[in-house]
């Protein structure tokens, strides 16, 4: 049997050049890209998505969308790192360690759409908590993050690292008109049953995140608290390969957060802290926005989908 192909289309933004150098030494798979030229030809990029096995697709959304559908080749699969299709239900959602037979799920499925940065911890976090009944329906959700800027892609990047650096803001919140484009999916994949609040925002450093959930424990299920909500996490983890519930006694010797701490790997750390005698909790969540949160997701949903051959 010959090596799977993998196209990759997008390889020259943020997401897609890690990805193409996570599997750039891979001899079990045959790895394409197209070259500068034929990136705009319509005909090229649709005879590329069809002649593959799996395509990966780090594009904007109208594009991914528009790739999606040039496929007439019913045996083409797909990983889509873009927003287009994470809300939509005849598509995988690509968080392998979100429910239990979900890695299995996207191992079969044709579509898989890959969870947003931001979402990944905030769906990480919340849903076991959530689906357990130890976070009330009508909980008022509120989550903050802090990306590194190449979460904005090549303007980031370009605003950061550009000829006009040194004038780039050391940090900005933004999203102010609270409807960030990430809220919908961390509402539906949390299993939330309203919108959270969600206020995200950019530090002066290239990637990593860390999002927190603040809890008031008056407000949670009656007996719960930080110890309960920690206990539920580390079962649903129990076994992951790249989600790691800190132990308690661990998390409380911290005395900050690095965003930057988990850079280069696919791997995301979550903690709870809490204050026993103000009722508060603080969850959190610490990963790559380009690992966990992009390309290694990408590659860990690939390599799931590489088994169903």
């Amino acid at each position: 049997m010959s090596s799977p192909v993998v196209f990759i289309d997008g390889d020259q933004g943020t997401t897609g050049l890690q990805i193409h150098e996570r599997l750039r030494n891979r001899t079990d798979i045959r790895l394409f890209t197209l070259p500068a030229a034929e990136r705009k030809d319509a005909r090229r990029r649709a005879e590329a998505i069809n002649g593959c096995d799996i395509a990966i697709l780090c594009l904007p959304d109208a594009a991914a969308r528009e790739a999606v559908g040039a496929i007439v080749n019913p045996a083409v699969r797909v990983i889509d790192a873009s927003s287009a299709y994470r809300t939509q239900a005849d598509w995988t959602y690509g968080f392998p360690e979100m429910a239990a037979g979900q890695a299995e799920q996207i191992a079969n499925a044709s579509r898989v759409t890959n969870p947003g940065c931001y979402p990944t911890g905030a769906v990480g976090l919340l849903r076991p908590l959530a689906q357990a009944g130890l976070i009330p329906a009508a909980y008022p959700i509120s989550i903050h993050a802090v990306s590194g800027y190449s979460g904005r892609g090549r303007a980031g990047v370009a605003e950061y690292e550009g000829q006009g650096a040194a004038s780039a803001p050391s940090y900005q919140v933004y999203g102010l008109e609270l409807a960030h484009k990430h809220a919908p999916e961390i509402e539906q994949h949390a299993g939330l049953a309203q919108r959270p609040i969600f206020v995200p925002a950019y530090g002066a450093f290239r990637q990593g995140i860390v999002l927190t959930v603040p809890l008031a424990l008056r407000q949670l299920a009656p007996g719960v608290d930080g110890t309960t909500l920690h206990s539920c996490l580390a079962r649903h983890y129990a076994g992951a390969t790249h989600v790691r519930v800190l132990p308690l006694q661990e998390s409380r010797a911290l005395t900050h957060l690095d965003p930057q701490a988990l850079n280069g790997t696919n791997d995301m750390d979550l903690s709870v802290f809490h204050n026993v005698e103000s009722g508060h909790v603080l969850l959190s969540a610490v990963f790559d926005n380009l690992g966990k949160g992009a390309s290694g997701a990408a590659v860990q949903n690939l390599e799931l989908m590489l088994t169903r051959r």
